[in-house]
């Protein structure tokens, strides 16, 4: 057997899927809106709890807000389809609070735990599942998606442009549109190889020469200022930068909400 022999209609999807920023302005059928959700509802979910809420970002002028509280990116104002992946626990504990769980636990001598961040680990997994397969799912019908992951800076702007109570994270934006360019002209980026990522049974470190092999085919003719080599580059314009410095701070407010004791 082949590879070629292995390939089908849903891999083929998935091989040829990229970020897609540059939007044709056709619009979105509610059919087909309608289909990206349903596609994200039927992802894989913890318990089939399904810690998550999906917000459709409707609003022009939100659009052009996010513009700018997502680091300057304005193919978010342009995207037909714009939705916020939230991991949510506040629908279950709302729902706990009702069904007056607070009560039998007392009654029962039984402890009631409000959400922790093992509860937020797992309520964002079950977010990115889920926005993952509404990718996939919008993929298959030809239409081009762009994750955001700058929707987690400023924490304390987007609580209050959405409404987002304390157990409401945004973990993750998307973008969906149909691709301005022709998709057959379409150029993947490249992966790191197979033996970098994937171990058996123990957890592998690289030395240099390994490295060098990991990112021979990721060297770039032009670097950021200041920066040597590509890890320096990556550092600079990556890691040590001013957007991922915002990111760490909106984390650790919205952390150290969520797991406050009234």
């Amino acid at each position: 057997m082949n590879d070629d022999e292995l390939i089908n209609e849903v891999l083929k999807v998935i091989m040829n899927r990229c970020t897609v920023r540059a939007y044709d302005p056709k619009s979105l059928s509610q059919k087909e809106i309608d289909m990206i959700i349903y596609g994200a509802i039927r992802a894989p979910t913890a318990g089939n709890m399904m810690f998550y809420s999906i917000l459709e970002v409707k609003n022009q002028e939100m659009k052009e807000k996010l513009v700018k509280t997502c680091d300057n990116q304005p193919h978010i104002a342009k995207a037909p389809l714009v939705l916020i992946f939230l991991a949510d626990m506040q629908r279950w504990y709302d729902y706990y609070t009702i069904s007056g769980v607070p009560e039998r636990c007392a009654k029962i001598n039984h402890i009631y735990r409000t959400p922790d961040e093992s509860d937020l680990l797992l309520a964002c997994c079950d977010a990115l599942i889920a926005a993952q397969n509404a990718v996939i799912t919008a993929e298959s019908m030809g239409i081009g998606s762009c994750y955001i992951g700058d929707i987690i800076e400023n924490i304390e702007v987007h609580r209050e442009m959405f409404n987002l109570p304390k157990w409401v994270f945004p973990i993750t934006l998307l973008c969906f549109g149909y691709p301005k360019q022709d998709p057959s002209k379409r150029i993947l980026k490249e992966r790191y190889p197979k033996r970098f990522i994937h171990f058996t049974d123990t957890y592998n470190r690289f030395n240099k020469d390994e490295f060098v092999e990991m990112f021979q085919d990721f060297e770039k003719e032009t670097l950021v200022n200041y920066a040597e080599n590509l890890g320096q580059d990556y550092y600079l314009r990556k890691t040590g930068s001013a957007f991922s410095q915002e990111m760490s701070r909106s984390v650790k407010v919205a952390i150290q909400d969520w797991i406050k004791k009234e």
